[in-house]
């Protein structure tokens, strides 16, 4: 069974073809953000345009790489959602008129459940139930994840999702768009007690995050900077500041994650969307334990080893090969098909089985 995935949720035209014997057979990628980057953020309409123009020569790419023709194509699958409206529009439009054209089944499917499952495109697969900490664009959530489809929130940003604080961080340190990853490798060269920065809801015994209030004291130290040396940023302040954000980003993550697989019980974590490919967190995450708090009468608990997943670097900003092996997952599972509307807005809690 082969999948064509068709991914244009915001700035960059995924297409990859999964074929269900033989694995991901194809998969290519065109991202926009240089031509973002001179709007200081992404532009929706002029997103939705580089869609349009993208889609054609990349699917027929995937299809060369592959050794493959249209004919043999057994579904269409495609991001329904969440996303911006135009930019899904466009990959929509097209992923349901080349399966009409083809006479196959079109398959809609969540951007945040592509990010869920892309661990599993890797050799190393995660076996479920697992916790999903998806940390993505505009969404940091904490998800109980048993099967396809089977996906309980367990906790949320309420504000700022952490790639947002990353890039919002970055843009007011003076880094270009889009400043998170650069962020993050300036904080190498950072110095770990330079500055001290809040942990917000750290001790709030839910799994409820914020970053918002993060930003804010970034922002304070940032014009107590100004302010002692006239509007500039030292480079070595600037890695520091740089560094003690992400540590703090990365110490509430830790800490949520943690208490998720202690109230569910699981042992394994998977690590899904673009903060995944964060230096910082991957390091840390791959030393993490859990330890059961022990009852009176028992002896001392030990800690207990967590198994840590996270998708190929390739696969954790947006991208087709995970929305073509999720489409791929619940064409087997005979998930229901068709559907040219898009959902610009859809809680991933809504996929249910």
């Amino acid at each position: 069974m082969l999948v064509l995935g068709i991914e244009s949720s915001c700035d960059e035209t995924g297409v990859a073809l999964y074929d269900s014997e033989r694995g991901l057979v194809a998969h290519q990628l065109h991202t926009q953000m240089a031509m973002h980057a001179e709007y200081g953020g992404v532009v929706p309409e002029l997103a939705s345009r580089d869609h349009i123009r993208r889609l054609v020569p990349l699917t027929e790419g995937c299809l060369c790489e592959a050794g493959a023709d249209y004919g043999d194509i057994d579904a269409v699958a495609f991001t329904q959602g969440p996303g911006l409206g135009g930019a899904l529009l466009a990959g929509s439009s097209f992923a349901n008129a080349l399966a009409f054209a083809l006479g196959k089944p079109v398959i809609p499917v969540h951007h945040l459940e592509g990010h869920l499952l892309s661990p599993l495109l890797a050799d190393d697969k995660p076996a479920f139930p697992f916790v999903a900490l998806l940390v993505s664009g505009g969404h940091t959530q904490i998800m109980a994840v048993r099967g396809i489809g089977d996906y309980t929130l367990l906790g949320e940003s309420v504000d700022d999702a952490a790639g947002e604080a990353f890039d919002k961080t970055a843009k007011l340190l003076g880094l270009p768009y889009p400043g998170g990853a650069q962020l993050s490798e300036l904080a190498r060269s950072g110095r770990p007690d330079a500055f001290s920065f809040p942990r917000p809801m750290l001790h709030s015994h839910d799994l409820q995050m914020s970053f918002s209030g993060l930003k804010t004291a970034v922002l304070t130290a940032v014009e107590k900077v100004h302010a002692e040396t006239g509007g500039i940023i030292p480079g070595q302040t600037r890695n520091d500041i740089c560094r003690a954000f992400q540590d703090a980003v990365v110490d509430v993550l830790t800490a949520k994650c943690r208490k998720a697989l202690l109230d569910t019980g699981f042992r394994t974590l998977v690590v899904a969307g673009g903060v995944g490919a964060n230096w910082k967190l991957r390091d840390t995450f791959s030393r993490l334990t859990v330890t059961v708090p022990s009852e009176k009468g028992r002896a001392k608990a030990q800690p207990e080893a967590v198994k840590v997943y996270f998708p190929p670097l390739a696969y954790c900003t947006d991208n087709g090969a995970m929305i073509a092996f999720a489409g791929a997952m619940r064409l087997h599972e005979q998930r229901e098909a068709g559907g040219f509307n898009v959902k610009p807005r859809w809680p991933l809690s809504e996929i249910v089985k």
